[in-house]
């Protein structure tokens, strides 16, 4: 009988510490995956902050890019001869 006994001692004692690691596994997914999505948080603000910002430069360019066209088009209408 003690063989027996010994034996549902160890199957239980197996059952248990598979529910026990299955657990803490699962312990350990939700923290990481609770950290990364803080993480993925804190990379999208910066995205966007340096989305908006890009903006800004992008516009300061084609302000630029307008000047410039405006003084060609001036230097243009100097240097074509009159008919």
């Amino acid at each position: 009988m003690t063989l027996v006994a010994n034996i549902i001692y160890a199957v239980l004692l197996a059952v248990v510490v598979v529910f026990a690691v299955i657990y803490i596994s699962a312990i350990f997914q939700t923290s990481g995956l609770r950290s990364s999505d803080g993480q993925y948080r804190m990379l999208a603000a910066t995205v966007m902050a340096t989305q908006s910002r890009a903006q800004v430069t992008m516009a300061a360019v084609q302000a630029g890019l307008a000047q410039i066209a405006a003084s060609r088009a001036a230097v243009e209408k100097l240097m074509i001869p009159v008919q």
